[in-house]
């Protein structure tokens, strides 16, 4: 099985509006010993046996990992040791960026790069408090196919405040012309402890509206040559996320860095949101339980490719029950589902409401 490595990179230059992932704004560097510590884990975990000697991918989440240098990311890469012809990611939003920049990163190790560009309406992202324009957004794109990289991912943000489809159509034209190779595109969601959570904002679409632009844009991007794989995410022949299916298929990854999550051998554990704490040496992560066949399901009906029964019964000898098959049947008739060659898989329609399907399949 391969092996995934996940680096989170806790800082970023301003906090987003609908942001709920562990990261501390106002920051304009990472420090040197933000870096210690996680080459320090490292070699813990590899001492450990627990992190294999060439993991075979490492991404750089966060956060705003292109606050780092090209310097941090080698030292980083250097420790992290991964396998030859690794997937590297490293997340970078526009606004950080420069043609000097990218090429230290690819000189770095770094081949994948991910993009925040969520939209190509400057009033878009003034609402959602994203700090950088359009323009750098196009250059950020121009730039690292200057310096070299191939495989550049881009995010989406559909169903913002005021959204209608000709701003979909706007992005998506961007990201063509950046010569994007990847897609990732997923509804605003309002969570409670992010700013648009707590005040949501004005002019948001309904769930019927947010569902029609989702349907929307899984067509888009199927006629521009992105073939989707898993719920929000698209990508051209050969360009699939391999680290992320590392998390949808149940096979092992260690995540460093406060919030972070690990699954290693079935079993769960994650790191304090707390960058303070996590700097600690005697800081421990926090054990979270198995991961079983329950997980697995719920992982791989988020793929196109779907759940393969007799996989689930081979590895967690776990089988779905009458009852459970008939409620399928039922969603299958109103087209949320396909069943075939015994395979479960979700339609477009089904992942908008994937939620409902499971809670009402696994009463």
């Amino acid at each position: 099985m391969a092996f995934g490595l996940y680096l989170h990179i806790p800082y970023c230059l301003a906090k987003c509006y609908y942001c709920d992932f562990y990261s501390r704004g106002k920051t304009q560097q990472v420090p040197e010993e933000y870096i210690d510590s996680l080459v320090a884990r490292m070699e813990q975990f590899r001492q450990q046996g627990v992190l294999p000697a060439h993991p075979d991918t490492v991404y750089l989440g966060g956060g705003t990992p292109s606050l780092l240098t090209p310097a941090q990311l080698e030292r980083l890469l250097s420790a992290a040791n991964p396998a030859a012809g690794a997937e590297i990611t490293l997340e970078a939003n526009p606004e950080t960026l420069s043609p000097a920049l990218l090429e230290g990163f690819l000189k770095a190790g770094a081949n994948r790069l991910s993009l925040g560009i969520q939209t190509a309406y400057q009033e878009s992202l003034t609402r959602i408090g994203r700090p950088h324009t359009v323009e750098q957004s196009r250059l950020a794109f121009s730039w690292a196919r200057q310096a070299g990289f191939e495989n550049i991912s881009g995010d989406i943000m559909m169903a913002l405040p005021h959204y209608t489809t000709q701003e979909f159509d706007r992005t998506l034209d961007l990201m063509l012309e950046g010569g994007a190779t990847h897609i990732s595109a997923y509804l605003l969601k309002l969570e409670p402890d992010t700013r648009f959570g707590k005040h949501p904002p004005e002019g948001l679409p309904n769930e019927e509206q947010a569902a029609d632009f989702y349907l929307y844009g899984v067509e888009q991007l199927e006629q521009a040559g992105f073939a989707q794989y898993e719920i929000s995410s698209f990508a051209k022949p050969g360009f699939q996320g391999r680290h992320n299916l590392l998390y949808w298929n149940c096979e092992d990854y260690l995540g460093l860095g406060p919030a972070a999550h690990s699954c290693v051998d079935s079993k769960r554990f994650y790191w304090p949101s707390n960058t303070s704490q996590f700097l600690q040496p005697d800081c421990q992560p926090v054990m979270d339980g198995d991961c079983d066949g329950v997980d697995f399901l719920l992982m791989q009906l988020r793929l196109s490719t779907g759940l393969h029964l007799p996989t689930l019964r081979h590895r967690y000898g776990m089988e779905l029950t009458p009852s459970q098959m008939r409620f399928l049947q039922r969603c299958a008739q109103q087209g949320y589902v396909q069943l075939e060659n015994d395979t479960v898989r979700l339609t477009p329609s089904g992942m908008l409401i994937q939620n409902s399907i499971l809670v009402e399949l696994l009463q």
